[in-house]
């Protein structure tokens, strides 16, 4: 038979160093996997946050899309707005204002080079006005609604013009609209480029400038309502 080895019993020294190792050990564990820091409020282009951008027309808060889920990177985001009514109202207003621009024809599906110029829109915005360029759109397109408008009421030959209300979800459709026309007829024959055009007018639109198309627009169309009551 083989000789049974001496089992040897570590020292109180020993074990305290093995202890102290184990700590160590734990230590760096525990370091490498903390917590992360909480990650940084989106921002669009990586630049304008939307956490400070308010609302101020309680009416409007649910048809313009600039807080919490609907706050993007890119104003891109590829959804199917167009499949069922009202979904649109759930679309980031940045890319709304983006799809405004892809119009006549020849412009019909550049989304990338509408991203562009909305980029360079809202810079120019953050180096006039030095706010927020996104609180700025919101309050353009606020200022730019129509809150009242004249329908064509009657049959049989008889026609005439009756006032009606707007409902806040065409206001934002209508704000837009005028924005994004007036910015293109603006830079037609102009040296001045589609984003400066475009800043101009969003920036006359939210001091409610009558230099702003949009303004002008909208008083027309609420002056003859008010004839039409």
């Amino acid at each position: 038979m083989a000789d049974v080895e001496e089992t040897v019993l570590p020292t109180e020294e020993e074990v305290e160093d093995v202890e102290e190792e184990m700590e160590g050990e734990e230590e760096e564990e525990e370091e490498e996997y903390a917590p992360a820091e909480p990650v940084n409020s989106v921002k669009l282009f990586g630049k304008w946050s939307f956490d400070d951008v308010d609302v101020r027309d309680i009416s409007l808060t649910d048809y313009i899309a600039c807080n919490g889920t609907h706050a993007v990177y890119l104003p891109h985001t590829a959804g199917r707005y167009q499949k069922k009514r009202f979904r649109k109202s759930s679309c980031p207003i940045v890319e709304r204002l983006v799809c405004c621009l892809m119009r006549k024809g020849r412009n019909s599906g550049k989304k990338l080079m509408a991203v562009r110029i909305v980029m360079h829109c809202l810079e120019i915005i953050h180096l006039s006005t030095d706010q927020n360029p996104i609180q700025v759109l919101v309050d353009a397109i606020i200022n730019s609604g129509p809150r009242e408008d004249s329908t064509r009421v009657g049959g049989a030959g008889v026609v005439r013009r009756q006032a009606v209300d707007m409902s806040p979800f065409r206001r934002v459709n209508y704000a837009l609209y005028l924005i994004a026309t007036g910015a293109r007829e603006a830079s037609f024959r102009n040296l001045k480029t589609m984003a400066e055009v475009l800043a101009e007018e969003i920036i006359n639109a939210a001091r409610g400038s009558s230099n702003s198309y949009a303004i002008k627009k909208k008083d027309e169309i609420e002056r003859v309502a008010k004839s039409n009551r």
